[in-house]
């Protein structure tokens, strides 16, 4: 079991690995942030890139009667809650870090991603 003190030094890192994956974004839309835990101290890079992360794109989801759920079979159609061209959430361990497109992949037509269209800030937890 994780203790109170091992939860707040993982999202601690979590937390430190968001700001660098939106100074790493930012980079790339041309501008020169830089996340500011980074700039404070040397980064040390290795540790931020060796941390597991599960990481989640959400299309919407679906609430039903277990009755409609047991009734389920091949073919079926759920309904989300989601309209098409909405964007959908791009959630990391549990939190929403990101919104972005569902897009079809150039370099394989059969593949999709997603293209981020919005980044969320980080909020610190007291």
């Amino acid at each position: 079991m994780v203790d109170d003190t091992e939860l707040a030094a993982q999202e601690d890192q979590l937390n430190k690995a968001i700001e660098e994956l939106k100074g790493v974004l930012h980079e790339g839309q041309g501008g020169v942030a830089q996340a500011p835990a980074a700039a404070a101290k040397p980064r040390n890079n290795n540790v931020i890139m060796n941390i597991p992360v599960d990481v989640q794109m959400v299309l919407g989801s679906a609430s039903m009667p277990v009755s409609d759920l047991m009734a389920l079979q091949k073919g079926s159609v759920v309904a989300l809650d989601r309209r098409i061209g909405e964007p959908v959430d791009v959630v990391v361990n549990g939190r929403m870090i990101a919104r972005g497109e569902i897009t079809v992949m150039e370099s394989d037509t059969s593949r999709f991603g997603i293209r981020l269209t919005e980044i969320i800030q980080a909020t610190r937890s007291a």
